[in-house]
């Protein structure tokens, strides 16, 4: 039936805008060696991914009152025009002082109208009996480009200078605006107010049975921190691996199980799916730990790759199932505040054990995060099929 068909017009031109988005923002994966030629250490590091965080989550009730009210198209647009102009402020970055804090906020705020925006969007457009499958299969829009700008990042760097990565940047969040334009808004999205209307941003964080989702979901965002800003020094300090061959491990499985294997968890139960993806992405971390050359810090990235594969897109839906349509932007506002908030509190506390440690009891920590978290939230949530 055509009501079930993922692949409409909206839902393309939504992956496509994300896709290229994606590719923008994760070149910055390289962002780390930027700063440490600046001078930044392991904990300065952490910090400015964390101020970034900070005025991505600030943002996010306003955006979810915006796109409960009137829609998403408007934060889609607007976040790329901002997005757009960023990269290009980065060219502009030639020290550790006043200047790349504004540019590192004006980038959180561009960022969380995309993520939110865009992802909340694509739930509009998937039909519900394959909701999981289709919030899966656009999940490739955000996990390919970290294979692809973590390869094209190490091209650029080894022929050019980071100059030439903010500037690629630039050119793909541009052409992510392009194709964000022809988006209109999607008729199941209620604008204004409704006969039941939306509760909004705080009555939704404090949904009884969203609660344990807002808490796993905590510590599964501050343990990538682990990762997203700290493989770059790791492997750079350690000197095994590579950014590029970590993630594009991580992202060539992913893709295999969000592509081919997307339709499980709505076959077998989500919360069956989520808690070996859980211990499968601990396992990851723990080969990180202990890794002693090249092949080892690969099949951390494969490991890393199958358990956020399905991670993220089943906490995903099991937000947008248990929220009420018309307070579907509130919902996704939180939720992917979390993931900046993780980056917030992670960068920091991780940055701290690194120094303080060394990078194989920091990776340890993030294991023992997600193994805590999946324990907790398999009891708070036991009510829930």
């Amino acid at each position: 039936m055509d009501s079930e068909r993922l692949l409409s017009r909206p839902f393309v031109l939504c992956f496509l805008s994300n896709l290229f988005q994606a590719l923008s923002f994760n070149l910055f994966l390289h962002f780390p060696g930027f700063l440490m030629n600046l001078g930044a250490g392991e904990v300065q590091i952490g910090f400015l991914g964390g101020l970034t965080a900070m005025a991505a989550i600030a943002v996010r009730p306003a955006l979810g009152r915006v796109m409960d009210a009137r829609g998403r198209r408007d934060v889609i647009v607007w976040g790329n025009v901002l997005n757009t102009v960023v990269m290009g402020l980065y060219l502009s970055v030639v020290s550790i002082g006043p200047w790349i804090y504004v540019v590192r906020i004006l980038h959180g705020v561009g960022e969380a109208m995309l993520f939110t925006a865009l992802f909340t969007y694509a739930a509009d457009c998937v039909p519900e009996r394959r909701r999981t499958e289709g919030l899966m299969l656009f999940g490739v829009s955000g996990m390919l480009p970290i294979a692809l700008s973590g390869v094209l990042g190490d091209v650029i760097l080894a022929h050019a200078d980071y100059d030439a990565l903010f500037f690629a940047a630039l050119v793909l969040a541009a052409i992510a605006l392009v194709l964000a334009l022809p988006l209109t808004e999607m008729a199941n999205v209620v604008v204004g107010p409704d006969e039941e209307g939306a509760r909004g941003f705080r009555n939704v964080l404090r949904q009884t049975d969203l609660l344990p989702i807002w808490a796993i979901t905590t510590v599964f965002a501050i343990a990538l921190a682990a990762m997203f800003i700290f493989i770059k020094p790791y492997v750079e300090k350690v000197g095994i691996g590579s950014v590029g061959g970590f993630f594009s491990a991580y992202a060539g499985v992913a893709l295999v199980f969000r592509v081919f294997l997307g339709w499980i968890p709505d076959r077998v139960g989500a919360k069956r799916v989520l808690f070996p993806a859980l211990a499968v992405q601990a396992a990851g971390f723990l080969l990180l730990a202990f890794a002693v050359d090249d092949h080892q810090v690969l099949l951390a990235g494969a490991f890393c790759g199958a358990g956020h594969g399905y991670v993220f897109p089943l906490l995903f839906g099991m937000v947008v199932s248990r929220a009420r349509d018309v307070d579907r932007g509130s919902a996704m506002a939180i939720y992917t505040a979390l993931f900046d908030f993780g980056v917030l509190i992670g960068g920091p506390l991780l940055g701290a054990v690194i120094d303080a440690y060394g990078y194989t009891r920091m990776y340890q920590t993030a294991a023992g995060l997600i193994i805590a978290g999946a324990l907790t939230f398999a009891v708070t949530d036991r009510a829930r099929s």
